[in-house]
C-alpha cells in the first residue's frame, strides 16, 4: 500500500501528509478548499525548510517529500486509488458521517478508512458505512511530523486484521501506536480536556492569572507548556468540541465546558489561529503577552 489520501488539509491534515510523504509515500491531500490546499502546501514547505536549516533532512529530501504530495479539491478523484484514508476534517460528527458516506461510495472495496478524530466514537463512524470491519481510528498528535505518539482505537467491528495493519504501518512512521478502546475522549483527551477546562475554571473564578496558571504547571508538574498556552495551541474551538462530545458521551457535569470557553469560541477569541485566545498572538505565536481581557 503505497497511496494515502488526506482529507482536510489543515494543521493535523497537512502534518499527516507531510510524514506519510516523508517517508515515501504517495499522498493525496483533499480538500474542499483550493486555498487551504495551497495554506497546508505552504505549511509543509515551511516545515521542511526548518529541518533542513537544521541538517535533519537534505534539501533532496525535501523536495522528494513535496513531490510525492498531490492535491485535490474532488473527494472522488483523490481516494480512487487509495489503500488507506485518513480522514482530519473538523471535529464534527455530522461532517464526519457524511465524509464516511461518501468514501464508502468512492473508495475501491479493500480501502481502509481512518479518522484522526480526536474524541468521535469509531464505531458511529463506522456505522455508515458497510465495512465497519476496515474503519479505525488513527489519532496522530500535533505537530504530526514531531509527535510520536498514534492512539489506535479500534471501533466494535474493527477487525484484528485492520489493526494490525494500521498498527504496524505507524510503526513504519516512526511512531509509536498505543491500543486505546473506543469512548468519548479516548484516552488523551479524556484526560487532557478536564485539565485544560480545570484551568479554564481556575482563571474564570480568579484563583489566578494566566500566566500564573500556565507556571505553576510548567515548573511544578514539569509540563512543557502550561494548559492555557496549550489550549491556544490545540484550538479553543476544538478543545470546546471534544469536551461537549465527552460532555454528552459520559453525561457526567465534570466534562462541561467552563462557561468562559464557551464564550471565547462564540468570540472568535480561537488562540494561535485566530491570533489571540489567553494570549496575544498578533506580533508572533509564542505565549509571551497575556491577552488584553487577561492583564
Amino acid at each position: 500500500m503505497k497511496n494515502i489520501a488526506v482529507i482536510g488539509a489543515g494543521t493535523m491534515g497537512n502534518g499527516i501528509a507531510h510524514t506519510f510523504a516523508q517517508f515515501d509515500y504517495k499522498v493525496q491531500l483533499i480538500d474542499i478548499s483550493q486555498t487551504s490546499l495551497d495554506k497546508g502546501i505552504a505549511t509543509i514547505t515551511k516545515n521542511l525548510d526548518r529541518m533542513v536549516a537544521k541538517e535533519r533532512i537534505s534539501e533532496e529530501d525535501k523536495l522528494k517529500t513535496l513531490n510525492n504530495i498531490t492535491t485535490y479539491t474532488n473527494l472522488e478523484e483523490g481516494v480512487e486509488y487509495a489503500g488507506l484514508v485518513v480522514e482530519a476534517a473538523t471535529e464534527n460528527l455530522d461532517l464526519k458521517l457524511n465524509i464516511f458516506r461518501e468514501l464508502e461510495k468512492f473508495c475501491p472495496d479493500d480501502t481502509i478508512l481512518a479518522s484522526n478524530t480526536s474524541s468521535i466514537s469509531i464505531t458511529q463512524i463506522a456505522a455508515v458505512t458497510s465495512r465497519p470491519e476496515m474503519v479505525i481510528g488513527m489519532h496522530f498528535m500535533n505537530p504530526v511530523p514531531i509527535m510520536k505518539l498514534v492512539e489506535i482505537i479500534k471501533g466494535y467491528n474493527t477487525s484484528d486484521e485492520t489493526y494490525t495493519f494500521v498498527k504496524e504501518l505507524s510503526e513504519k512512521l516512526n511512531k509509536v501506536p498505543v491500543e486505546v478502546n473506543d469512548y468519548p475522549g479516548f484516552v488523551a483527551n479524556r484526560i487532557l480536556m478536564p485539565m485544560i477546562n480545570e484551568a479554564i475554571e481556575t482563571l474564570y473564578n480568579g484563583v489566578a492569572g494566566v500566566q500564573e496558571i500556565d507556571t505553576v504547571m510548567k515548573l511544578g508538574m514539569a509540563h512543557p507548556m502550561g494548559p492555557l498556552q496549550l489550549a491556544d495551541f490545540i484550538g479553543l474551538d476544538v478543545c470546546l468540541s471534544i469536551l461537549k462530545v465527552m460532555n454528552d458521551g459520559f453525561k457526567n457535569p465534570k466534562y462541561a465546558p467552563c462557561p468562559l470557553l464557551v464564550n471565547m469560541v462564540m468570540a472568535g477569541k480561537l488562540g494561535i489561529k485566530s491570533g489571540e485566545g489567553f494570549y496575544d498572538y498578533s506580533e508572533n505565536r509564542r505565549a509571551e503577552k497575556v491577552a488584553n481581557m487577561f492583564s
